[in-house]
C-alpha cells in the first residue's frame, strides 16, 4: 500500500511539473544578475525577485517576455499583498496610502496575463517601489508597452529591472519606512533573428514631462548599480551587446 502511494505521488509530482507554468528562476540563457549584495531571493511563477527588506524595495526583478507572455487571459488582480516569501520584513501597500507614490510595478501586471497565479504574484509587494505617478504611469508604462509588442512580433526578451539609490539618505514613506528610490533601471537583453542586442534604460523618480527615459550601454547601467547582468551569455556576447546599444533598435 505504501509503495503505491508513493508511485502514485510520484506520478502526481511529475504531472504538476508538466502542467504548471515554467519560472523564471534561471532567467533562461541570459541568468539571473550576479552582484556581491545579496537579499531574499525568491523564483515566482512569471519573475524572480531579489528583495531587500532594509529599504523594503526589490534589488532588482527579472523576468523573460515572449509572444506566449505578452497576452492572455487572466484577469488583473488588483490585490495587494505582502510576498509570502519575505514574510513580515515584506513591505506593506498601507505603507503607500496618501504617501503621494504609486505602488509601481517592476515586472508588470501586463506580462503576467498568460498565468492566473503569475498575474497574483506580480502584485506581491516584492515586485513594487515607490513611484511618482508621472513616471508609473508615464514613460515607465510606455516602456512596458513597447517590450510588449517586441515580444509579440516573437522572439524572447530578458529584462531586469530595479530600483536606484543615490549616496543621500532616501526619503521614507509609511510606518514600515518604505524608502524611495531617486529613479529605476531597466535592462533587455534578445537575440531575435539571430542578431544579439542589449539596451539599458534609466528614469528619474519624478513627476510631468522630465520622467523621460534616457537609453544607455548595459555596461552604464552596470557601473550605476554594481550588478552583472546576463551572467550566463557567452563571455564574447556579452561583451559585445553591453558595450554598445543602437537606440533607433528600442524605439
Amino acid at each position: 500500500m505504501n509503495n503505491r502511494w508513493k508511485e502514485g505521488a510520484c506520478c502526481l509530482m511529475a504531472l504538476l511539473a508538466f502542467l504548471l507554468p515554467p519560472t523564471a528562476a534561471a532567467q533562461g540563457k541570459a541568468g539571473l544578475p550576479a552582484s556581491e549584495r545579496h537579499g531574499v531571493v525568491v523564483a515566482h511563477t512569471g519573475y524572480t525577485v531579489d528583495y531587500n527588506v532594509q529599504t523594503k524595495n526589490p534589488n532588482w526583478v527579472a523576468w523573460e517576455l515572449t509572444a506566449r507572455r505578452s497576452k492572455g487571459e487572466a484577469r488583473r488582480s488588483s490585490s495587494f499583498k505582502p510576498d509570502p516569501a519575505v514574510g513580515a520584513r515584506c513591505g506593506r501597500t498601507g505603507d503607500y496610502t496618501r504617501s503621494g507614490y504609486d505602488r509601481g510595478h517592476l515586472c508588470p501586471a501586463a506580462d503576467n496575463k498568460w498565468d492566473a497565479r503569475a498575474m497574483k504574484e506580480s502584485f506581491y509587494m516584492s515586485n513594487i517601489s515607490p513611484q511618482l505617478p508621472g513616471l508609473n504611469r508615464g514613460s515607465w508604462k510606455k516602456l512596458e508597452d513597447r517590450c510588449r509588442r517586441w515580444a509579440a512580433a516573437g522572439g524572447t526578451y530578458y529584462i531586469v529591472a530595479g530600483p536606484v539609490f543615490s549616496d543621500a539618505p532616501a526619503k521614507h514613506i509609511g510606518t514600515g519606512r518604505v524608502a524611495v528610490p531617486g529613479g529605476f533601471f531597466k535592462v533587455i537583453y534578445t537575440d531575435v533573428g539571430g542578431k544579439p542586442r542589449a539596451a539599458g534604460f534609466l528614469f528619474d523618480n519624478v513627476e510631468g514631462k522630465t520622467a523621460g527615459e534616457r537609453i544607455v550601454t548595459v555596461d552604464a547601467v552596470e557601473r550605476l548599480t554594481r550588478y552583472d547582468f546576463f551572467p550566463d551569455l557567452p563571455d564574447a556576447t556579452e561583451k559585445k551587446v553591453e558595450a554598445t546599444v543602437n537606440a533607433a533598435l528600442w524605439r
